[in-house]
C-alpha cells in the first residue's frame, strides 16, 4: 500500500514538472524601465523594474499591462 502511494506521488511530480504554464509571447515594457525580476501567478505575471515599480501583465495571448505599482524605496 505504501508503494502504491509512492508511485502515485512520483507520477504527480513527474507530470507537474513537464507541464508549462501559458505565458504571453511578448511582454512590452514602456520606454525607459529596465526589468530586474519577473514572476508569474495564476492569472498574470509581474515585472519588477530598476525604477522601483512593479508592472503587472495578463497571462493571456495579449499580454496587456494591467497595473503599475510604485514601490517605496525606503
Amino acid at each position: 500500500m505504501i508503494g502504491g502511494v509512492l508511485v502515485i506521488l512520483a507520477l504527480l511530480v513527474i507530470r507537474y514538472q513537464t507541464s508549462r504554464a501559458p505565458l504571453p509571447k511578448v511582454i512590452i515594457l514602456p520606454d525607459g524601465p529596465t526589468a530586474t525580476a519577473c514572476t508569474q501567478g495564476a492569472d498574470g505575471c509581474a515585472v519588477v523594474t530598476a525604477d522601483t515599480e512593479i508592472l503587472t501583465f495578463d497571462r493571456g495571448a495579449t499580454g496587456r499591462r494591467r497595473q503599475t505599482l510604485q514601490i517605496d524605496p525606503n
